[in-house]
């Protein structure tokens, strides 16, 4: 059953990711500048982002498979879109529409993953999600970017959107909510009270809070290199060949799929390691972006773009972290609403990241030191949260762990 709704993500990935390596195209296709290319991103990741509350209430109410099949419906039909729009303005909706079923997808696999799991697999099952997302990733990178030159952009993108249409029938016909004689309780009846209070709830649980917080800091700088900007960077500003970019893209995807495995294996084992692996995941990638910014010469070296794609490798899976503090903070009838909470932070931050980047290309005239070092900004509202944060959610951890073990106290009459 797990598999069908990562088959779902999976799917999700490559449609979501599929500009990233599309971009220069998208450019002559439509003919725009920087800042109209970055709006096709930025108006998927908004959408993406603005739907994660609502999404997460819908599967709190409806349940999983319902919730995904509205997903696939949508992502399928805005990839299909994009690849036959003839204007800029039908390709903007139909990425619009995409990001809109894209954003079902995730919170749905999350909740199939605690209702099939037991509790102690949650960070590990949750970071295998990841990993399969990021290799539908590594399909866009490699296949995709392939495809557009030998087929052209309609069949590369309108031959994709097949396998939305392949994940659909195998939802449809296999996938179940739930194990039989595990069925949730009832959901409340639904209305503005209702949703009110579920927000309201989740929200003022602190590990609510720090996991939006830390998907926020660690999620975004792989994300917009990834989904738009790393290839124009890479080509226009480092000066080396498409091909090459490619295989430093993917090296991002495969890094991010080892790395996803020890953190979910080292989480699993040590609560204690969240915050530390959140923050030296933030100081690494901070390190190495400042290098490349300030790197004095025209083309930074090799080895120096190598390690920056083998370090933003890692914010993947640091984003994963805030997932395991909103999870133990909710209970069951609120997993969806928190896991969509924490799920907005770093697609925001990525969405504020590649309007950053668009608008200061323009205004520099494509200088891409001065539009890069805007992602500093974030990273250091974000680590001032995660530090505000920390000591207030540990704290009621260990109130609820003290609780618990109370409760389970046999005492005999």
């Amino acid at each position: 059953m797990w598999g069908i709704g990562v088959a779902v993500y999976f799917v999700a990935v490559i449609f979501r990711t599929s500009l990233g390596v599309a971009g220069l195209d998208a450019v002559e296709r439509f003919h725009i500048n920087a800042s109209a290319l970055s709006t096709f991103s930025i108006l998927q990741v908004l959408v993406y982002a603005g739907m994660q509350i609502p999404v997460g209430l819908m599967v709190d109410r409806l349940g999983t498979k319902k919730v995904l099949t509205l997903g696939v419906v949508l992502f399928t039909v805005g990839q299909l879109g994009f690849a036959l729009s003839p204007s800029y303005g039908t390709a903007l909706a139909a990425r619009a529409l995409l990001g809109c079923g894209d954003a079902m997808t995730f919170i749905s696999v999350l909740r199939l993953g605690t209702r099939w799991f037991p509790a102690r697999r949650g960070p590990m099952i949750a970071q295998v999600a990841a990993l399969f997302g990021m290799a539908g990733n590594l399909v866009s990178t490699i296949f995709i970017s392939r495809t557009l030159g030998s087929l052209g952009w309609a069949a590369t993108f309108a031959g994709s959107a097949l396998a939305g249409v392949v994940v659909l029938v195998l939802l449809l016909l296999f996938l179940k909510d739930h194990p039989e004689g595990h069925e949730p309780p009832p959901a409340e009846h639904a209305g503005a009270a209702y949703v009110r209070r579920q927000i309201a709830a989740s929200w003022r649980e602190p590990g609510t809070r720090l996991g939006m917080w830390v998907h926020f800091t660690t999620q975004f700088p792989a994300m917009f290199f990834l989904l738009l900007w790393g290839l124009p960077f890479l080509v226009e500003a480092q000066g080396l060949s498409r091909a090459v970019a490619g295989e430093l893209l993917t090296l991002i995807v495969l890094s991010n799929m080892v790395v996803g495995l020890v953190y979910g294996q080292v989480i699993a084992r040590h609560h204690a390691a969240r915050v530390p692996l959140a923050l030296g995941t933030v100081g690494a990638t901070a390190l190495v972006w400042a290098a490349i910014v300030l790197y004095p010469g025209d083309h930074a070296p090799m080895s120096l773009l190598v390690t920056l794609c083998a370090v933003l490798g890692a914010c993947g899976p640091a984003s994963m972290i805030g997932f395991d503090f909103a999870r133990p903070a909710n209970p069951p009838e609120r997993q969806g609403t928190a896991s969509g909470i924490v799920n907005m932070g770093g697609f925001t931050a990525s969405m504020t990241t590649l309007l950053a980047v668009g608008v200061l290309l323009d205004m520099t005239g494509d200088n891409y030191r001065i539009a890069f070092s805007s992602v500093f900004v974030l990273q250091t509202v974000g680590i001032a949260q995660i530090l505000r944060l920390r000591s207030r959610t540990a704290r009621r951890e260990r109130e609820r762990l003290v609780a618990s073990r109370v409760e389970a106290v046999h005492v005999p009459v």
